[in-house]
């Protein structure tokens, strides 16, 4: 691939999403930045990114973009195609996080946070995979979390939705890695970003927690916790999207499997991933292919 990209990246109206396209842009890459309901509540973000692009003469198009409806996926895919010829990478950022004990979340609730977690993900792999496959190139980015290797407590559901992300990561990667495509799973810590509070997915069955006793106020606790390091600043989410731009920037078939962000000094998901390499490895090794095992380690960053 070329050193400017045609890049599409999902969930670019705030947060990790936000900084990302704005880095990407100034990095010289063509950003097609998705954001769902432009006539609504994405009118003000993708008319901000708009004109800062124009400002600043860097290429970003916005894009509406709803990983939640197929029809919305093929359409945003269908107008990048048609804008820019193709599409060299996929930045799969859109999420959204829940918070509460995991019995107060009814199967519906639950079902609308895998929908944008992991279905979303799975939308635009099958709209962009074909695109990739015939030019025997891309990379897909998958914007997962530490909280996709370690478990939480309180944040049982979005665990579990970033414990698929990085399964269907590896699997992706173990089927089209052999195609020229390369695939990296980004972790990040815990950071301030932009409405995460606000954005939270509300449980819908509170009355649950009522026989749990003094774990119930558990959740209270840990929103309390991500308030306080809200309002303290730091650490900079700044520090993702700068990571993204160096997976991009990294030569193809050279970029490691993940990279971790992580400000906190804890290292568990870095160690977890290490493990997780050296018993994928030995799993290939068994049945015969070791060939998917893939060239580069994860990293920390």
């Amino acid at each position: 691939m070329s050193s400017r990209q045609r890049i599409l990246l999902t969930g670019a109206s705030s947060g990790f999403g936000a900084l990302t396209a704005r880095a990407l842009a100034r990095a010289g890459h063509d950003v097609y930045a998705g954001m769902r309901d432009l006539a609504g509540r994405g009118a003000l973000p993708g008319a901000e990114l708009t004109g800062w692009a124009e400002r600043e003469g860097l290429s970003v198009t916005v894009v509406e973009l709803d990983v939640t409806d197929d029809a919305s996926v093929d359409a945003a895919v269908a107008a990048v195609l048609a804008r820019a010829g193709g599409i060299d990478v996929l930045v799969n950022n859109a999420g959204v996080a829940a918070a509460g004990l995991v019995e107060t979340f009814s199967v519906a609730a639950a079902q609308r946070l895998f929908d944008v977690n992991v279905f979303g993900v799975l939308r635009l792999l099958r709209a962009v995979l074909p695109g990739m496959r015939a030019r025997g190139a891309g990379l897909v980015v998958y914007v997962s979390s530490t909280d996709g290797r370690e478990v939480m407590p309180f944040l049982g559901l979005y665990n579990a939705t970033k414990f698929a992300v990085e399964a269907l990561a590896d699997a992706y990667r173990y089927e089209t890695d052999p195609l020229g495509i390369d695939s990296v799973v980004v972790q990040p810590g815990t950071f301030p970003t932009t409405r995460i509070l606000p954005n939270l997915l509300p449980a819908d069955d509170p009355d649950r927690a009522q026989g749990y006793g003094p774990v119930a106020e558990g959740p209270a606790q840990l929103l309390v916790g991500i308030e306080a390091m809200i309002a303290a600043g730091a650490p900079d989410p700044q520090l993702v999207a700068d990571a993204i731009v160096g997976v991009v920037a990294t030569p193809a078939r050279a970029r490691p499997t993940r990279v971790v962000v992580d400000a906190s000094g804890f290292d568990g998901a870095a160690r977890l991933n290490a493990l997780s390499d050296t018993v994928q490895a030995e799993l290939l090794a068994r049945f015969g292919l070791s060939f998917l095992a893939g060239r580069q380690p994860a990293r920390g960053a």
